[in-house]
């Protein structure tokens, strides 16, 4: 077994803040990629498109310009003046994790480990909060049904008022006919 020497760390928040969600799903942009693997983003997208038969469209896909230009402070970011030469690519989980075999560094994979624990991190939070919206869900329900017995309540009891003015009343009539 052979001791890695460099092993490479990234802050888990650093990697955090690179995933977006585009289009549904949850996306690493090539140029960031590349800057964590330590290469030049046209180096990344040439290894990509030498071996483009390992990326299917839901394991990469390129952004249209509209997608580019909206977010550019979040995924585009240019020096003002400058137009986008080339449309980036979006990596889904599936994607990130191809391009350790295509890239083939001891960094690519040691960076590769730790977005796929980030990924699978973002999963599991985003089961929880699933699982939270759910229980919420059902003590909304069970909330409406007692509210609605409330509100029934409620009715009730102005019927019986209804009820009570429309019986004819007991005892004397005290207003005087002339």
């Amino acid at each position: 077994m052979k001791l890695q020497k460099n092993i490479i760390t990234i802050d888990e928040d650093y990697i955090a803040r690179k995933i977006y969600i585009i289009r549904g799903e949850k996306v690493m942009m090539d140029k960031d990629l590349a800057e964590l693997y330590g290469v030049e983003t046209r180096v990344l997208n040439q290894a990509v498109k030498r071996n483009i038969d390992r990326f299917p469209r839901d394991f990469m896909f390129q952004l249209s310009l509209k997608e580019a230009n909206i977010p550019r402070s979040q995924i585009v970011t240019l020096e003002s003046g400058k137009n986008i030469k080339y449309l980036p690519f979006a990596f889904t989980e599936q994607g990130v994790a191809m391009l350790s075999s295509v890239l083939n560094s001891d960094r690519a994979i040691q960076v590769n480990i730790q977005i796929m624990r980030m990924f699978t991190r973002l999963r599991k939070m985003l089961s929880t909060h699933k699982e939270l919206r759910e229980k919420i869900e059902m003590l909304e329900k069970k909330y409406d049904q007692n509210f609605s017995i409330v509100f029934q309540a409620i009715k009730q009891l102005l019927d019986i008022g209804k009820e009570k003015s429309s019986r004819r009343k007991i005892g004397f009539n005290l207003t005087r006919k002339s």
